[in-house]
C-alpha cells in the first residue's frame, strides 16, 4: 500500500488540518515510511508465539484498591487559601 498526495489531502481534510505544500510532502514521506515499516512487520514469522497482554511478566504491581479515610475534613481545609465553613471557595467559572 502506498499513500499518495490525494490520501494525504483527504486525511488532512477529515482531521481539519491546514497544510501547505511543504508540509504535505513531509507528511507523505513520513506516512509511507510507517506503511513500509508495518509491511516489514508482516513478514515476521509469528507462528507459535503467544500474544502479549503486557510487556513484562509482572502481574498486579498496584496496591489493593480499597476505600479508607486518609485525610480528615479539618486537615483538608487547614491550608486552603479560601474556605467557607466546610467547603473550599473557588472562583466562579460559569455565568
Amino acid at each position: 500500500m502506498i499513500i499518495d498526495k490525494e490520501a494525504i489531502e483527504k486525511i488532512a481534510h477529515l482531521a481539519r488540518l491546514e497544510m501547505d505544500e511543504k508540509s504535505e510532502e513531509k507528511m507523505l514521506k513520513s506516512m509511507n515510511e510507517i506503511v513500509e515499516w508495518v509491511a516489514k512487520l508482516e513478514e515476521v514469522d509469528t507462528e507459535g508465539v503467544a500474544p502479549l497482554t503486557h510487556m513484562t511478566q509482572e502481574q498486579s504491581v498496584w496496591r489493593e484498591d480499597k476505600a479508607e479515610y486518609t485525610l480528615s475534613h479539618e486537615d483538608a481545609l487547614k491550608n486552603a487559601p479560601k474556605k467557607d465553613e466546610d467547603f473550599f471557595r473557588v472562583p466562579k467559572v460559569l455565568d
